[in-house]
Protein backbone atom coordinates (compact mmCIF):
# COMPACT_ATOMS: atom_id res chain seq x y z
CA UNK A 1 0.00 0.00 0.00
CA UNK A 2 1.32 3.47 -0.90
CA UNK A 3 2.55 5.60 1.96
CA UNK A 4 0.53 8.16 3.87
CA UNK A 5 2.44 11.44 4.02
CA UNK A 6 1.89 13.88 6.87
CA UNK A 7 4.32 16.79 6.95
CA UNK A 8 7.76 15.30 6.43
CA UNK A 9 6.70 11.92 7.85
CA UNK A 10 5.51 8.87 5.91
CA UNK A 11 3.50 5.93 7.21
CA UNK A 12 2.74 2.60 5.57
CA UNK A 13 -0.38 2.16 7.73
CA UNK A 14 -3.40 4.36 7.05
CA UNK A 15 -5.15 3.47 10.29
CA UNK A 16 -4.68 5.89 13.19
CA UNK A 17 -5.80 4.80 16.64
CA UNK A 18 -7.01 6.73 19.64
CA UNK A 19 -5.94 5.47 23.04
CA UNK A 20 -8.82 6.43 25.34
CA UNK A 21 -11.68 4.34 26.78
CA UNK A 22 -9.78 1.05 26.92
CA UNK A 23 -10.44 -1.14 29.94
CA UNK A 24 -6.72 -1.26 30.72
CA UNK A 25 -3.39 -0.08 29.42
CA UNK A 26 -2.46 -3.64 28.50
CA UNK A 27 -5.63 -4.00 26.39
CA UNK A 28 -4.81 -0.74 24.61
CA UNK A 29 -1.24 -1.80 23.92
CA UNK A 30 -2.39 -5.16 22.59
CA UNK A 31 -4.84 -3.43 20.23
CA UNK A 32 -2.21 -0.98 19.00
CA UNK A 33 0.17 -3.82 18.21
CA UNK A 34 -2.57 -5.88 16.53
CA UNK A 35 -3.63 -2.97 14.31
CA UNK A 36 -0.17 -2.38 12.86
CA UNK A 37 -0.78 1.34 13.21
CA UNK A 38 2.22 3.65 13.20
CA UNK A 39 0.46 6.73 14.57
CA UNK A 40 -1.62 7.02 17.73
CA UNK A 41 -3.15 10.02 19.44
CA UNK A 42 -2.84 10.53 23.19
CA UNK A 43 -4.50 13.09 25.46
CA UNK A 44 -2.08 15.36 27.26
CA UNK A 45 -3.47 14.28 30.64
CA UNK A 46 -2.25 10.73 29.94
CA UNK A 47 1.38 11.90 29.98
CA UNK A 48 1.97 11.16 33.64
CA UNK A 49 5.17 9.38 34.48
CA UNK A 50 4.62 9.92 38.21
CA UNK A 51 1.43 7.83 38.20
CA UNK A 52 2.00 4.63 36.26
CA UNK A 53 -1.69 3.67 36.22
CA UNK A 54 -2.57 6.86 34.30
CA UNK A 55 0.51 7.10 32.11
CA UNK A 56 0.24 6.04 28.47
CA UNK A 57 3.33 7.84 27.22
CA UNK A 58 5.77 5.33 28.72
CA UNK A 59 4.12 2.13 27.39
CA UNK A 60 3.45 3.61 23.95
CA UNK A 61 6.95 5.01 23.62
CA UNK A 62 8.29 1.49 24.06
CA UNK A 63 6.62 0.29 20.84
CA UNK A 64 9.16 0.40 18.02
CA UNK A 65 8.09 2.35 14.95
CA UNK A 66 5.15 4.06 16.67
CA UNK A 67 4.74 7.85 16.45
CA UNK A 68 2.77 9.69 19.11
CA UNK A 69 0.39 12.50 18.23
CA UNK A 70 -0.64 14.36 21.40
CA UNK A 71 -4.08 15.93 21.29
CA UNK A 72 -5.62 18.95 22.99
CA UNK A 73 -8.74 17.17 24.18
CA UNK A 74 -10.23 19.11 27.07
CA UNK A 75 -9.36 22.51 25.64
CA UNK A 76 -12.31 24.85 25.27
CA UNK A 77 -10.51 27.78 23.62
CA UNK A 78 -7.67 28.40 21.18
CA UNK A 79 -5.54 29.75 24.01
CA UNK A 80 -5.95 26.54 26.01
CA UNK A 81 -5.21 24.39 22.97
CA UNK A 82 -2.01 26.28 22.15
CA UNK A 83 -0.86 25.95 25.75
CA UNK A 84 -1.61 22.21 25.73
CA UNK A 85 0.32 21.83 22.46
CA UNK A 86 3.39 23.53 23.89
CA UNK A 87 3.34 21.31 27.00
CA UNK A 88 2.81 18.14 25.00
CA UNK A 89 5.70 18.91 22.64
CA UNK A 90 7.97 19.51 25.60
CA UNK A 91 6.92 16.24 27.24
CA UNK A 92 6.84 14.00 24.17
CA UNK A 93 9.21 15.59 21.70
CA UNK A 94 6.62 14.92 18.99
CA UNK A 95 6.08 17.56 16.29
CA UNK A 96 2.51 16.32 15.77
CA UNK A 97 -0.50 17.91 17.40
CA UNK A 98 -4.13 16.96 16.97
CA UNK A 99 -6.13 20.08 17.70
CA UNK A 100 -9.39 19.27 19.47
CA UNK A 101 -11.45 22.13 20.84
CA UNK A 102 -14.97 21.28 21.93
CA UNK A 103 -16.35 23.68 24.52
CA UNK A 104 -19.74 22.00 24.98
CA UNK A 105 -19.47 18.69 26.89
CA UNK A 106 -23.01 17.67 25.91
CA UNK A 107 -22.44 17.30 22.17
CA UNK A 108 -18.63 17.61 21.89
CA UNK A 109 -18.83 19.37 18.53
CA UNK A 110 -15.55 21.06 17.56
CA UNK A 111 -15.51 24.87 17.72
CA UNK A 112 -14.59 26.03 14.18
CA UNK A 113 -13.51 29.56 15.11
CA UNK A 114 -11.28 28.59 18.03
CA UNK A 115 -9.90 25.65 16.02
CA UNK A 116 -8.89 27.90 13.13
CA UNK A 117 -7.24 30.38 15.49
CA UNK A 118 -5.24 27.69 17.29
CA UNK A 119 -4.18 25.98 14.07
CA UNK A 120 -2.97 29.24 12.57
CA UNK A 121 -0.68 29.82 15.55
CA UNK A 122 0.59 26.25 15.85
CA UNK A 123 1.28 25.79 12.12
CA UNK A 124 3.31 29.01 12.13
CA UNK A 125 5.32 27.59 15.04
CA UNK A 126 6.27 24.50 13.03
CA UNK A 127 3.89 21.91 14.45
CA UNK A 128 2.46 19.23 12.18
CA UNK A 129 -1.11 20.29 12.80
CA UNK A 130 -4.04 17.90 12.33
CA UNK A 131 -7.32 19.50 13.40
CA UNK A 132 -10.50 17.64 14.32
CA UNK A 133 -13.29 19.61 12.63
CA UNK A 134 -16.95 19.60 11.69
CA UNK A 135 -17.51 18.39 8.12
CA UNK A 136 -17.33 21.92 6.73
CA UNK A 137 -15.61 22.35 3.33
CA UNK A 138 -15.07 26.10 3.83
CA UNK A 139 -13.37 25.61 7.20
CA UNK A 140 -11.30 22.73 5.81
CA UNK A 141 -9.96 24.94 3.02
CA UNK A 142 -9.18 27.77 5.43
CA UNK A 143 -7.23 25.35 7.64
CA UNK A 144 -5.27 24.13 4.64
CA UNK A 145 -4.41 27.73 3.79
CA UNK A 146 -2.93 28.42 7.27
CA UNK A 147 -0.62 25.41 6.99
CA UNK A 148 -2.37 22.39 8.49
CA UNK A 149 -0.94 19.05 7.36
CA UNK A 150 -4.34 17.36 7.19
CA UNK A 151 -7.94 17.94 8.14
CA UNK A 152 -9.97 15.47 10.17
CA UNK A 153 -13.71 15.91 9.64
CA UNK A 154 -16.03 13.95 11.88
CA UNK A 155 -18.00 11.07 10.44
CA UNK A 156 -20.56 11.65 13.19
CA UNK A 157 -20.47 12.74 16.83
CA UNK A 158 -17.63 11.43 19.00
CA UNK A 159 -18.42 8.04 20.49
CA UNK A 160 -21.83 7.89 18.83
CA UNK A 161 -21.21 4.96 16.51
CA UNK A 162 -23.44 6.63 13.91
CA UNK A 163 -20.94 6.04 11.12
CA UNK A 164 -20.49 8.28 8.08
CA UNK A 165 -23.54 10.49 8.54
CA UNK A 166 -21.56 13.42 7.07
CA UNK A 167 -20.50 11.48 3.98
CA UNK A 168 -21.77 13.96 1.41
CA UNK A 169 -19.94 16.87 3.04
CA UNK A 170 -16.77 14.81 3.47
CA UNK A 171 -16.85 14.07 -0.26
CA UNK A 172 -16.83 17.82 -0.97
CA UNK A 173 -13.90 18.31 1.41
CA UNK A 174 -11.98 15.54 -0.37
CA UNK A 175 -12.72 17.03 -3.77
CA UNK A 176 -11.52 20.50 -2.75
CA UNK A 177 -8.56 19.53 -0.57
CA UNK A 178 -4.86 19.39 -1.43
CA UNK A 179 -3.91 17.85 1.93
CA UNK A 180 -4.90 14.46 3.37
CA UNK A 181 -8.48 14.14 4.58
CA UNK A 182 -8.85 11.75 7.51
CA UNK A 183 -12.24 10.78 8.89
CA UNK A 184 -12.24 11.01 12.66
CA UNK A 185 -15.01 10.07 15.11
CA UNK A 186 -18.28 8.21 14.90
CA UNK A 187 -17.18 5.09 13.04
CA UNK A 188 -18.65 1.89 14.47
CA UNK A 189 -17.61 -0.88 12.10
CA UNK A 190 -14.73 -1.82 9.79
CA UNK A 191 -17.08 -1.62 6.81
CA UNK A 192 -17.53 2.11 7.50
CA UNK A 193 -13.76 2.57 7.54
CA UNK A 194 -13.58 0.74 4.21
CA UNK A 195 -16.28 3.04 2.81
CA UNK A 196 -14.37 6.12 3.94
CA UNK A 197 -11.26 4.92 2.14
CA UNK A 198 -13.22 4.05 -1.00
CA UNK A 199 -14.69 7.56 -0.84
CA UNK A 200 -11.21 9.08 -1.06
CA UNK A 201 -10.02 9.57 2.51
CA UNK A 202 -6.28 9.14 2.99
CA UNK A 203 -6.64 7.56 6.44
CA UNK A 204 -9.12 6.82 9.21
CA UNK A 205 -8.88 7.49 12.94
CA UNK A 206 -10.75 5.10 15.23
CA UNK A 207 -10.97 4.90 19.00
CA UNK A 208 -14.26 3.92 20.65
CA UNK A 209 -15.18 1.18 18.18
CA UNK A 210 -11.95 -0.63 19.07
CA UNK A 211 -11.73 0.30 22.75
CA UNK A 212 -15.21 -0.92 23.71
CA UNK A 213 -15.21 -4.05 21.54
CA UNK A 214 -15.44 -7.38 23.34
CA UNK A 215 -12.03 -8.20 21.83
CA UNK A 216 -10.24 -4.90 21.10
CA UNK A 217 -7.20 -6.53 19.47
CA UNK A 218 -9.37 -8.52 17.07
CA UNK A 219 -11.41 -5.41 16.23
CA UNK A 220 -8.21 -3.42 15.63
CA UNK A 221 -7.01 -6.06 13.18
CA UNK A 222 -10.38 -5.94 11.42
CA UNK A 223 -10.20 -2.17 11.02
CA UNK A 224 -6.67 -2.44 9.63
CA UNK A 225 -7.81 -4.95 7.00
CA UNK A 226 -10.82 -2.80 6.10
CA UNK A 227 -8.73 0.35 5.66
CA UNK A 228 -6.31 -1.49 3.41
CA UNK A 229 -9.14 -3.09 1.40
CA UNK A 230 -10.89 0.25 0.88
CA UNK A 231 -7.71 1.96 -0.26
CA UNK A 232 -6.81 -0.84 -2.68
CA UNK A 233 -10.35 -0.99 -4.07
CA UNK A 234 -10.32 2.74 -4.73
CA UNK A 235 -7.02 2.52 -6.55
CA UNK A 236 -8.20 -0.52 -8.51
CA UNK A 237 -11.12 1.50 -9.88
CA UNK A 238 -14.67 1.08 -8.61
CA UNK A 239 -17.30 0.41 -11.28
CA UNK A 240 -19.68 3.29 -12.04
CA UNK A 241 -23.17 3.24 -10.53
CA UNK A 242 -26.12 2.72 -12.89
CA UNK A 243 -29.79 3.48 -12.38
CA UNK A 244 -30.75 0.48 -14.52
CA UNK A 245 -29.76 -3.16 -14.73
CA UNK A 246 -26.96 -3.91 -17.15
CA UNK A 247 -26.52 -7.52 -18.32
CA UNK A 248 -23.09 -9.01 -17.77
CA UNK A 249 -23.54 -11.31 -20.80
CA UNK A 250 -25.34 -10.56 -24.14
CA UNK A 251 -27.82 -13.45 -23.70
CA UNK A 252 -30.44 -12.20 -26.20
CA UNK A 253 -28.12 -12.01 -29.18
CA UNK A 254 -26.59 -15.36 -28.26
CA UNK A 255 -29.98 -17.15 -28.27
CA UNK A 256 -31.00 -15.46 -31.53
CA UNK A 257 -27.88 -16.67 -33.29
CA UNK A 258 -28.45 -20.27 -32.11
CA UNK A 259 -32.09 -20.52 -33.42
Amino acid sequence: MDSLRLGSYTFSSRLILGTGKFSSTSAMIEAVRASGTQLVTVALRRFNREQAEDDLFGPLSAIKGLTLMPNTSGAATAKEAVKAAHISRELSGSPFIKVEIHPNPHHLMPDPIETWEACKILAAEGFIVMPYIPADPVLAKRLEEVGCSSVMPLGSAIGSGQGLSTAEMVKIIIRESSIPVIVDAGLRSPSEACAAMEMGCEAVLVNSAVAVARDPAAMARSFAKAVEAGFEARNAGLMPRSGAAVATSPLTSFLGAAS
